[in-house]
């Protein structure tokens, strides 16, 4: 088995208790205040992570498209994570994550529309799959 598919495992295995901590702890905490709290662990921990790999000597090699894509992509984590806390205070973690799994077809059709990538039929049977499994989990 290749590392990348390891590692895309072990991401959904965390992404799993991220949902499943995140009921047990948001209670009646707004989700705002939530996220506040995660970002707060998350981002030092993160920058120990840069510098003890010796990471953070790339930094001046990030240019200012990357740079602008990467904020957009921090921006766009943090409106997901706010209404899917938001959401998760009102209905079972499984319901709000396989929505939340709808995020692998959105992607799909931004890739087919913006990006020109071509829309095999594996895709679009798999993106069907997925559709069907959001709508067989999340309304019951």
């Amino acid at each position: 088995m290749q590392a990348w598919v390891i590692y895309a495992l072990l991401a959904a295995v965390f992404a799993a208790f991220v949902w499943v901590f995140a009921k047990i702890g948001l209670g009646k905490i707004d989700p705002a205040l939530a996220n506040a709290v995660r970002v707060a662990v998350l981002l030092p921990v993160m920058w120990l992570i840069v510098f003890t790999m010796g990471k953070h000597k790339g930094i001046p090699d990030i240019d200012r498209k990357a740079l602008l894509f990467l904020v957009l992509s921090a921006l766009a984590t943090g409106a997901s994570w706010l209404c899917g806390f938001r959401a998760l205070r009102d209905a079972p973690a499984a319901s709000v994550q396989s929505i939340d799994k709808l995020s692998i077809v959105i992607t799909l059709l931004i890739g087919v529309f913006i990006f020109g990538e071509a829309l095999t039929w594996k895709a679009a049977a798999g993106a069907a799959l997925v559709v069907a499994g959001c709508i067989l989990l999340a309304w019951k």
